[in-house]
């Protein structure tokens, strides 16, 4: 199968995996990824054949190229899940990756912030006006509840209910919905947003988060005001809003919450990605525990 052909099919793919419910975000790591695939397999010459050999191949070169190991495993999942249904759609007479095991590669550690870090970035959200108001609460939801900056700007205003303290995520990953709770200080912050909302010229719409210029604020604008936001607090300049939810977790568990609990509220299905989001703290809770057993006291 040609290159031209492939790219084609990647275009069915993606708008099989729309239909699916896939989010936004899915769809454009997978799509990157066999492109990603296709782009090297023409700068070497070579039929960007979906057999074992030419897909370790490019993981190899990939490696070799200094590519963060997360990234690598998703790429070489995308191309994985895209022979599968070019297999199932009956465009490959079989799917050669199937059993194609995930590369073993270095797991980044995401850093989570300390909660002086926490409170340095509430810090630059102290006056009064619309925009500080609705950072602040943006940044005080995603740490409690350790929602997706995704989810964030997809939800819905009649999707916070401050009565009770809770929030729906209709538009979780992989179209998986769930309810999460959250405490006094952000109702209080939440609040607070609201009622400036209410003056805003798009105050009408559904979106819960909004803009400038009559806008509503989506992912690209959520990303770049936290990062800015990140900027002026003094945080490492590789920040991102993801931070955040992994900073949530580590917090929950360093307070002595359950990992069910956690996957519950966090929306996750496996229990090793509780491992893969709080590895940068693991060491420090597990020091804890030990002094709290006191275990030496004989």
């Amino acid at each position: 199968m040609t290159s031209d052909e492939l790219h084609s099919l990647l275009d069915s793919w993606l708008l099989h995996l729309r239909a699916e419910r896939k989010s936004p975000n899915t769809l454009k790591a997978y799509g990157q990824g066999v492109r990603r695939f296709l782009l090297w397999a023409e700068g070497e010459g070579i039929e960007p054949a979906l057999t074992r050999s030419v897909v370790n191949a490019w993981i190899a070169s990939l490696i070799d190229g200094g590519a963060e190991g997360e990234t690598i495993a998703g790429w070489q999942g995308a191309v994985r899940r895209f022979s599968a249904w070019l297999a199932a759609e009956g465009e490959l007479a079989t799917d050669q990756l199937l059993g194609l095991k995930r590369p073993t590669v270095d797991v980044k550690v995401v850093p989570e912030l300390t909660d002086e870090q926490i409170r340095a970035l509430l810090a630059t959200c102290t006056h009064k006006n619309f925009h500080d108001r609705r950072d602040e609460a943006i940044i005080r939801f995603m740490v409690e509840t350790m929602v997706r900056i995704g989810e964030v700007v997809s939800m819905d205003k009649d999707e916070v209910d401050l009565s009770t303290g809770t929030a729906v995520v209709r538009r979780g990953k992989g179209g998986k919905g769930r309810r999460v709770p959250f405490g006094p200080q952000t109702s209080r912050a939440l609040d607070r947003y609201l009622r400036l909302r209410r003056a805003h010229r798009l105050a009408d719409a559904p979106n819960l988060w909004l803009g400038d210029r009559g806008k509503t604020l989506g992912y690209e604008g959520a990303y770049a005001t936290l990062t800015r936001r990140a900027a002026r607090a003094g945080l490492p300049d590789d920040f991102t809003p993801h931070w955040l939810r992994h900073t949530g977790a580590g917090r929950w568990l360093g307070a002595g919450g359950s990992e069910g609990g956690l996957m519950a509220v966090g929306g996750w299905a496996r229990r090793e990605m509780i491992d893969r989001y709080t590895r940068a703290t693991s060491e420090k809770r597990a020091a804890d525990e030990s002094r709290r057993l006191n275990l030496g006291d004989l």
